[in-house]
Protein backbone atom coordinates (compact mmCIF):
# COMPACT_ATOMS: atom_id res chain seq x y z
CA UNK A 1 0.00 0.00 0.00
CA UNK A 2 1.31 3.47 -0.94
CA UNK A 3 0.39 7.00 0.06
CA UNK A 4 -0.08 9.10 -3.06
CA UNK A 5 -0.60 12.86 -3.01
CA UNK A 6 -2.45 13.98 -6.13
CA UNK A 7 -2.22 17.60 -7.24
CA UNK A 8 -4.62 18.89 -9.88
CA UNK A 9 -6.02 22.38 -10.21
CA UNK A 10 -9.28 20.90 -11.52
CA UNK A 11 -11.26 18.01 -10.05
CA UNK A 12 -14.95 17.15 -10.57
CA UNK A 13 -17.28 18.94 -10.60
CA UNK A 14 -14.71 21.64 -11.45
CA UNK A 15 -13.05 21.52 -14.86
CA UNK A 16 -13.26 19.27 -17.87
CA UNK A 17 -11.71 16.05 -19.11
CA UNK A 18 -8.34 16.41 -17.39
CA UNK A 19 -9.96 16.64 -13.98
CA UNK A 20 -12.12 13.61 -14.72
CA UNK A 21 -8.99 11.64 -15.67
CA UNK A 22 -7.35 12.62 -12.38
CA UNK A 23 -10.45 11.56 -10.45
CA UNK A 24 -10.74 8.20 -12.22
CA UNK A 25 -7.07 7.38 -11.67
CA UNK A 26 -7.28 8.36 -8.00
CA UNK A 27 -10.45 6.34 -7.35
CA UNK A 28 -9.07 3.24 -9.05
CA UNK A 29 -5.82 3.45 -7.10
CA UNK A 30 -7.90 3.49 -3.90
CA UNK A 31 -9.73 0.38 -5.12
CA UNK A 32 -6.33 -1.27 -5.47
CA UNK A 33 -5.44 -0.59 -1.85
CA UNK A 34 -3.52 2.69 -2.05
CA UNK A 35 -4.21 5.75 0.07
CA UNK A 36 -4.88 8.81 -2.09
CA UNK A 37 -5.20 12.41 -0.99
CA UNK A 38 -6.00 15.18 -3.50
CA UNK A 39 -5.28 18.91 -3.30
CA UNK A 40 -7.35 20.76 -5.88
CA UNK A 41 -9.38 23.91 -6.55
CA UNK A 42 -12.39 24.91 -4.52
CA UNK A 43 -15.35 27.23 -4.83
CA UNK A 44 -17.74 28.61 -2.19
CA UNK A 45 -20.51 26.11 -2.97
CA UNK A 46 -18.19 23.09 -2.58
CA UNK A 47 -16.99 21.60 0.73
CA UNK A 48 -13.37 22.26 1.63
CA UNK A 49 -12.86 18.64 2.61
CA UNK A 50 -14.75 15.53 1.48
CA UNK A 51 -14.41 11.85 0.60
CA UNK A 52 -15.26 10.93 -3.00
CA UNK A 53 -15.08 7.25 -3.97
CA UNK A 54 -12.63 6.63 -1.17
CA UNK A 55 -10.40 9.54 -2.18
CA UNK A 56 -9.76 12.30 0.35
CA UNK A 57 -10.28 15.58 -1.50
CA UNK A 58 -9.08 18.91 -0.11
CA UNK A 59 -10.23 21.99 -1.99
CA UNK A 60 -8.37 25.30 -1.92
CA UNK A 61 -10.42 28.41 -2.61
CA UNK A 62 -8.55 30.95 -4.70
CA UNK A 63 -11.22 33.24 -6.15
CA UNK A 64 -12.16 30.92 -8.98
CA UNK A 65 -15.46 32.13 -10.40
CA UNK A 66 -16.62 29.35 -12.74
CA UNK A 67 -16.58 25.56 -12.73
CA UNK A 68 -16.07 25.25 -16.48
CA UNK A 69 -13.18 27.65 -17.11
CA UNK A 70 -10.20 29.20 -15.36
CA UNK A 71 -8.25 32.37 -16.24
CA UNK A 72 -4.48 32.69 -16.05
CA UNK A 73 -4.84 34.95 -13.00
CA UNK A 74 -7.04 32.37 -11.27
CA UNK A 75 -4.45 29.69 -12.01
CA UNK A 76 -1.74 31.84 -10.45
CA UNK A 77 -3.86 32.52 -7.38
CA UNK A 78 -4.48 28.79 -7.03
CA UNK A 79 -0.74 28.05 -7.16
CA UNK A 80 -0.12 30.63 -4.43
CA UNK A 81 -2.92 29.24 -2.25
CA UNK A 82 -2.30 25.54 -2.90
CA UNK A 83 1.47 25.53 -2.43
CA UNK A 84 1.54 25.96 1.37
CA UNK A 85 -1.30 23.44 1.82
CA UNK A 86 0.38 20.86 -0.43
CA UNK A 87 3.65 21.40 1.43
CA UNK A 88 1.88 20.94 4.77
CA UNK A 89 0.25 17.72 3.55
CA UNK A 90 3.63 16.46 2.31
CA UNK A 91 5.27 17.09 5.69
CA UNK A 92 2.30 15.87 7.76
CA UNK A 93 1.16 12.87 5.72
CA UNK A 94 4.52 11.85 4.19
CA UNK A 95 3.36 10.47 0.84
CA UNK A 96 5.78 8.22 -1.04
CA UNK A 97 5.06 9.96 -4.34
CA UNK A 98 3.19 12.92 -5.84
CA UNK A 99 1.08 12.70 -9.00
CA UNK A 100 0.69 16.10 -10.66
CA UNK A 101 -1.82 16.56 -13.47
CA UNK A 102 -1.02 19.51 -15.80
CA UNK A 103 2.50 20.97 -15.90
CA UNK A 104 0.90 24.41 -15.83
CA UNK A 105 -0.25 25.39 -13.30
CA UNK A 106 -0.17 22.25 -11.10
CA UNK A 107 3.41 21.30 -11.91
CA UNK A 108 4.70 24.44 -10.22
CA UNK A 109 3.23 23.25 -6.90
CA UNK A 110 4.68 19.76 -7.34
CA UNK A 111 8.12 21.15 -8.18
CA UNK A 112 8.13 23.39 -5.09
CA UNK A 113 7.07 20.57 -2.77
CA UNK A 114 9.72 18.32 -4.29
CA UNK A 115 12.44 20.92 -3.77
CA UNK A 116 11.60 21.27 -0.09
CA UNK A 117 10.81 17.64 0.76
CA UNK A 118 12.56 15.57 -1.95
CA UNK A 119 9.34 13.61 -2.48
CA UNK A 120 9.41 12.56 -6.17
CA UNK A 121 6.63 13.52 -8.52
CA UNK A 122 5.14 12.07 -11.69
CA UNK A 123 3.94 14.69 -14.17
CA UNK A 124 1.01 13.98 -16.49
CA UNK A 125 0.57 16.31 -19.47
CA UNK A 126 -2.91 16.76 -20.91
CA UNK A 127 -2.53 19.32 -23.78
CA UNK A 128 -3.00 22.97 -22.84
CA UNK A 129 -0.09 22.70 -20.39
CA UNK A 130 2.34 22.03 -23.28
CA UNK A 131 3.59 24.68 -25.75
CA UNK A 132 1.78 24.24 -29.06
CA UNK A 133 -1.09 22.30 -27.52
CA UNK A 134 -3.71 25.04 -27.68
CA UNK A 135 -1.92 27.79 -29.64
CA UNK A 136 -5.02 29.93 -30.07
CA UNK A 137 -5.19 30.29 -26.28
CA UNK A 138 -1.67 29.82 -24.90
CA UNK A 139 0.87 30.75 -27.59
CA UNK A 140 1.53 34.22 -26.21
CA UNK A 141 1.56 32.95 -22.63
CA UNK A 142 4.21 30.31 -23.31
CA UNK A 143 6.38 32.84 -25.14
CA UNK A 144 6.64 34.60 -21.78
CA UNK A 145 6.74 31.73 -19.30
CA UNK A 146 8.24 28.72 -21.07
CA UNK A 147 11.62 29.29 -19.44
CA UNK A 148 9.89 29.08 -16.06
CA UNK A 149 8.35 25.72 -16.90
CA UNK A 150 11.59 23.95 -17.89
CA UNK A 151 12.57 23.07 -14.26
CA UNK A 152 9.07 21.59 -13.74
CA UNK A 153 9.59 19.10 -16.56
CA UNK A 154 13.24 18.38 -15.78
CA UNK A 155 12.50 17.85 -12.08
CA UNK A 156 9.87 15.15 -12.62
CA UNK A 157 10.85 11.57 -11.82
CA UNK A 158 8.56 10.37 -14.61
CA UNK A 159 6.57 12.16 -17.33
CA UNK A 160 3.41 10.79 -18.94
CA UNK A 161 1.19 12.14 -21.71
CA UNK A 162 -2.45 11.30 -22.41
CA UNK A 163 -1.94 10.77 -26.14
CA UNK A 164 0.77 10.25 -28.74
CA UNK A 165 0.11 13.78 -30.01
CA UNK A 166 0.73 15.32 -26.58
CA UNK A 167 3.88 13.20 -26.21
CA UNK A 168 5.14 14.58 -29.52
CA UNK A 169 4.57 18.13 -28.28
CA UNK A 170 6.47 17.40 -25.05
CA UNK A 171 9.39 15.98 -27.03
CA UNK A 172 9.46 19.01 -29.33
CA UNK A 173 9.20 21.62 -26.57
CA UNK A 174 11.38 20.08 -23.85
CA UNK A 175 13.31 17.19 -25.38
CA UNK A 176 11.67 14.73 -22.96
CA UNK A 177 10.34 11.31 -23.95
CA UNK A 178 6.97 11.01 -22.24
CA UNK A 179 5.28 7.67 -21.60
CA UNK A 180 1.94 7.62 -23.42
CA UNK A 181 -0.91 6.49 -21.16
CA UNK A 182 -4.17 6.82 -23.02
CA UNK A 183 -7.21 8.07 -21.15
CA UNK A 184 -9.30 5.04 -20.29
CA UNK A 185 -12.97 4.26 -19.91
CA UNK A 186 -14.91 1.78 -17.82
CA UNK A 187 -16.76 -0.25 -20.41
CA UNK A 188 -20.38 -1.24 -19.82
CA UNK A 189 -21.09 -4.95 -20.06
CA UNK A 190 -22.81 -4.54 -23.40
CA UNK A 191 -23.05 -1.93 -26.11
CA UNK A 192 -25.89 0.53 -25.42
CA UNK A 193 -28.78 0.13 -27.85
CA UNK A 194 -29.63 3.12 -30.05
CA UNK A 195 -33.31 3.34 -30.90
CA UNK A 196 -33.63 6.86 -32.32
CA UNK A 197 -35.80 7.24 -35.40
CA UNK A 198 -34.02 10.52 -36.10
CA UNK A 199 -30.20 10.53 -35.71
CA UNK A 200 -29.31 12.09 -32.36
CA UNK A 201 -26.14 14.19 -32.52
CA UNK A 202 -24.10 15.38 -29.57
CA UNK A 203 -21.50 18.09 -28.96
CA UNK A 204 -19.83 18.13 -25.52
CA UNK A 205 -17.27 20.48 -23.98
CA UNK A 206 -16.41 24.03 -23.10
CA UNK A 207 -18.05 26.38 -25.57
CA UNK A 208 -14.75 28.01 -26.47
CA UNK A 209 -12.71 28.92 -29.53
CA UNK A 210 -10.75 25.69 -29.12
CA UNK A 211 -13.88 23.50 -29.25
CA UNK A 212 -15.22 25.41 -32.28
CA UNK A 213 -18.97 24.91 -31.64
CA UNK A 214 -20.16 27.51 -34.15
CA UNK A 215 -18.71 25.48 -37.01
CA UNK A 216 -20.84 22.47 -36.07
CA UNK A 217 -23.98 24.59 -35.98
CA UNK A 218 -23.19 26.12 -39.37
CA UNK A 219 -22.45 22.71 -40.89
CA UNK A 220 -25.78 21.33 -39.70
CA UNK A 221 -27.55 24.30 -41.23
CA UNK A 222 -26.28 23.04 -44.59
CA UNK A 223 -27.92 19.68 -43.83
CA UNK A 224 -31.28 20.98 -42.69
CA UNK A 225 -33.07 18.92 -45.34
CA UNK A 226 -31.90 15.72 -43.60
CA UNK A 227 -33.28 14.32 -40.33
CA UNK A 228 -31.21 15.07 -37.21
CA UNK A 229 -31.29 16.68 -33.77
CA UNK A 230 -28.34 18.11 -31.84
CA UNK A 231 -27.85 18.43 -28.10
CA UNK A 232 -25.04 20.66 -26.86
CA UNK A 233 -23.60 19.99 -23.41
CA UNK A 234 -21.35 22.62 -21.88
CA UNK A 235 -20.91 26.30 -21.22
CA UNK A 236 -18.23 28.86 -21.80
CA UNK A 237 -17.24 32.12 -23.49
CA UNK A 238 -18.99 31.26 -26.77
CA UNK A 239 -22.26 30.25 -25.13
CA UNK A 240 -24.07 33.46 -26.05
CA UNK A 241 -22.67 33.39 -29.58
CA UNK A 242 -23.79 29.78 -30.03
CA UNK A 243 -27.33 30.56 -28.89
CA UNK A 244 -27.44 33.57 -31.22
CA UNK A 245 -26.20 31.47 -34.17
CA UNK A 246 -28.93 28.90 -33.61
CA UNK A 247 -31.54 31.65 -33.54
CA UNK A 248 -30.09 33.36 -36.62
CA UNK A 249 -30.31 30.11 -38.56
CA UNK A 250 -33.77 29.29 -37.17
CA UNK A 251 -32.65 25.92 -35.77
CA UNK A 252 -34.18 26.28 -32.30
CA UNK A 253 -36.50 23.31 -32.88
CA UNK A 254 -33.57 21.01 -33.72
CA UNK A 255 -30.72 22.19 -31.48
CA UNK A 256 -31.02 22.24 -27.69
CA UNK A 257 -28.57 23.47 -25.06
CA UNK A 258 -28.31 21.35 -21.92
CA UNK A 259 -25.72 23.48 -20.11
CA UNK A 260 -23.00 22.16 -17.80
CA UNK A 261 -23.85 18.62 -16.65
CA UNK A 262 -22.26 16.21 -14.20
CA UNK A 263 -20.23 13.27 -15.52
CA UNK A 264 -23.10 10.89 -14.73
CA UNK A 265 -25.61 13.10 -16.54
CA UNK A 266 -23.31 13.28 -19.58
CA UNK A 267 -23.06 9.48 -19.58
CA UNK A 268 -26.84 9.14 -19.54
CA UNK A 269 -27.20 11.47 -22.52
CA UNK A 270 -24.41 9.66 -24.39
CA UNK A 271 -26.10 6.30 -23.97
CA UNK A 272 -28.99 7.55 -26.10
CA UNK A 273 -26.98 9.51 -28.70
CA UNK A 274 -25.84 8.28 -32.13
CA UNK A 275 -23.06 10.56 -33.31
CA UNK A 276 -20.50 12.78 -31.54
CA UNK A 277 -19.31 15.96 -33.24
CA UNK A 278 -15.76 17.15 -32.51
CA UNK A 279 -14.89 20.16 -34.71
CA UNK A 280 -12.07 21.20 -32.32
CA UNK A 281 -9.06 23.27 -33.35
CA UNK A 282 -6.88 21.22 -30.97
CA UNK A 283 -7.22 18.27 -28.59
CA UNK A 284 -4.96 16.11 -26.43
CA UNK A 285 -6.90 12.91 -25.97
CA UNK A 286 -10.42 14.16 -25.23
CA UNK A 287 -12.17 12.19 -22.51
CA UNK A 288 -15.49 12.88 -24.21
CA UNK A 289 -14.19 11.05 -27.27
CA UNK A 290 -13.03 8.07 -25.23
CA UNK A 291 -16.39 8.00 -23.43
CA UNK A 292 -18.13 8.15 -26.81
CA UNK A 293 -16.32 4.96 -27.83
CA UNK A 294 -17.51 3.23 -24.68
CA UNK A 295 -21.08 4.29 -25.41
CA UNK A 296 -20.96 3.18 -29.02
CA UNK A 297 -21.17 6.57 -30.78
CA UNK A 298 -19.89 7.21 -34.26
CA UNK A 299 -17.59 10.26 -34.39
CA UNK A 300 -17.12 13.09 -36.86
CA UNK A 301 -14.10 15.22 -36.02
CA UNK A 302 -11.55 17.65 -37.36
CA UNK A 303 -8.34 16.25 -38.82
CA UNK A 304 -6.05 17.13 -35.90
CA UNK A 305 -3.37 15.16 -34.09
CA UNK A 306 -5.27 14.81 -30.84
CA UNK A 307 -8.01 12.70 -32.43
CA UNK A 308 -5.76 10.18 -34.15
CA UNK A 309 -5.95 7.70 -31.27
CA UNK A 310 -9.75 7.54 -31.09
CA UNK A 311 -11.11 8.26 -34.58
CA UNK A 312 -10.28 5.63 -37.17
CA UNK A 313 -11.05 7.14 -40.55
CA UNK A 314 -13.59 5.11 -42.51
CA UNK A 315 -14.26 2.78 -39.58
CA UNK A 316 -15.82 4.42 -36.54
CA UNK A 317 -16.24 7.85 -38.07
CA UNK A 318 -14.88 10.45 -40.45
CA UNK A 319 -12.43 13.35 -40.39
CA UNK A 320 -12.67 16.69 -42.16
CA UNK A 321 -10.06 19.35 -42.87
CA UNK A 322 -10.66 22.50 -40.84
CA UNK A 323 -9.69 24.62 -43.85
CA UNK A 324 -12.80 23.35 -45.66
CA UNK A 325 -15.04 25.03 -43.07
CA UNK A 326 -18.71 24.26 -42.55
CA UNK A 327 -19.17 22.79 -46.02
CA UNK A 328 -16.35 20.32 -45.43
CA UNK A 329 -17.79 19.21 -42.12
CA UNK A 330 -21.26 18.88 -43.62
CA UNK A 331 -19.90 16.76 -46.46
CA UNK A 332 -18.42 14.10 -44.15
CA UNK A 333 -21.47 14.15 -41.83
CA UNK A 334 -23.98 13.64 -44.62
CA UNK A 335 -23.55 9.86 -45.14
CA UNK A 336 -24.21 9.16 -41.45
CA UNK A 337 -27.51 11.05 -41.62
CA UNK A 338 -28.59 9.59 -44.96
CA UNK A 339 -27.70 5.94 -44.43
CA UNK A 340 -28.55 4.14 -41.19
CA UNK A 341 -26.32 1.19 -42.16
CA UNK A 342 -23.24 3.44 -42.31
CA UNK A 343 -24.13 4.96 -38.95
CA UNK A 344 -24.73 1.58 -37.31
CA UNK A 345 -21.51 0.11 -38.68
CA UNK A 346 -19.51 3.06 -37.32
CA UNK A 347 -21.18 2.73 -33.94
CA UNK A 348 -20.21 -0.94 -33.81
CA UNK A 349 -16.64 -0.03 -34.77
CA UNK A 350 -16.47 2.52 -31.95
CA UNK A 351 -17.66 -0.08 -29.46
CA UNK A 352 -15.01 -2.52 -30.70
CA UNK A 353 -12.28 0.15 -30.59
CA UNK A 354 -13.22 1.04 -27.01
CA UNK A 355 -11.55 -2.19 -25.84
CA UNK A 356 -8.19 -0.48 -26.55
CA UNK A 357 -9.04 2.09 -23.89
CA UNK A 358 -10.22 -0.30 -21.17
CA UNK A 359 -9.56 1.58 -17.94
CA UNK A 360 -7.69 -1.09 -15.96
CA UNK A 361 -4.82 -1.11 -18.48
CA UNK A 362 -4.34 2.65 -18.17
CA UNK A 363 -4.28 2.46 -14.38
CA UNK A 364 -1.81 -0.44 -14.54
CA UNK A 365 0.60 1.90 -16.31
CA UNK A 366 0.01 4.79 -13.90
CA UNK A 367 0.48 2.47 -10.93
CA UNK A 368 3.77 1.20 -12.34
CA UNK A 369 5.05 4.72 -13.07
CA UNK A 370 4.18 5.92 -9.59
CA UNK A 371 5.84 2.86 -8.01
CA UNK A 372 9.01 3.36 -10.06
CA UNK A 373 9.14 7.05 -9.14
CA UNK A 374 8.65 6.34 -5.44
CA UNK A 375 11.44 3.77 -5.41
CA UNK A 376 14.09 5.66 -7.31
Amino acid sequence: MSRILVLCYEYPPIGGGGGRVAAQVAATLVERGHQVRVVTAGMPHLPRHEMINGVEVIRVRARRRREDTCSVLEMLLWVLAASPLALWEAWRWRPEVIHAHFAVPTGAVAWLVHQLTRIPYVLTAHLGDVPGGVPEQTEQLFKKIKWLTIPIWKGAAQVTAVSSFVAELVQKAYGIQAQVILNGVRLPKQQPKKENEVPSLLLVGRLSVQKNPLLAIQALDLLRELPWTLRIIGDGPLSVAAHEEVERLHLQDRISFLGWLSAEEVRQVMEQADLLLMPSLSEGLPMVGVEALGNGLAIVGSSIGGLQDILLEGKNGALFDLTTGASGMAKVMKPFLENRKILNASQQASWSHAASFEWSHSVDLYERMLFEAANR
